[in-house]
């Protein structure tokens, strides 16, 4: 329970402007932080314990507080854009219906999930889709009809890409690194393509 309030109170202060932290209290020592976080954590898989380890697009993120310098913008873009593999067979689509369940499901990859918990891409989270759809976030934008005016290869690559990767895109985006992190399969992206750019799909029409 110690533990659990000392890094709370650790990521309080690294939410806090830095104007407020000084009214309140000292800034936490980075170290001091990390420690608590590896000890808080340490009997975790071991697959979960190195996903603690910021990789150098995430630790620049979160020392620029998501607002990297214009340098720092183009070196994430180099680095991650090398992260990015495209379809081998150079098909980009795959079921629509298969795409709904990917952007429809918010399970797997957590920490309490089983092994064989099905893992979603949960996009419902952030952006409206299908029109008929009551239930989404707004923390990312509205992508209803995005397929209408994209149907040229250029677009495609594109939005693979932003699925695949979306630091090679948006530098220090709130958007999961989908294929370069594992979350989805190829086959998962290639029906989320489906449910987004396929003139059948619902989020088209």
């Amino acid at each position: 329970m110690k533990i659990i309030k000392l890094l709370a109170a650790a990521a309080l202060s690294f939410a806090v402007s830095p104007a407020l932290a000084q009214d309140k209290a000292a800034p936490v020592d980075r170290a001091v932080f990390d420690k608590l976080l590896t000890d808080a954590f340490a009997k975790a898989p071991e697959d979960w314990r190195k996903k603690m380890q910021l990789d150098e697009t995430q630790r620049i993120c979160t020392e620029t507080r998501n607002q990297p310098s214009n340098a720092q913008v183009g070196a994430i873009i180099e680095r991650e854009s090398k992260d990015v593999k495209y379809p081998a067979d150079g098909k980009f689509f795959g079921d629509i219906k298969a795409g709904l369940r990917v952007a429809n499901t918010g399970t797997g990859a957590q920490f309490s999930d089983q092994p064989t918990t099905y893992v979603g891409g949960n996009c419902y989270a952030c952006h409206q889709m299908d029109v008929k759809e009551v239930s989404y976030g707004t923390l990312g934008p509205s992508l209803m009809g995005y397929g209408k005016a994209r149907q040229d290869e250029a677009s495609i690559k594109e939005a693979w890409k932003k699925i695949y990767n979306s630091q090679a895109v948006v530098p220090c985006s709130n958007m999961p690194r989908f294929g370069a992190k594992a979350i989805l399969t190829e086959q998962q992206m290639k029906d989320v393509m489906a449910y987004l750019l396929s003139p059948d799909s619902p989020v088209n029409k």
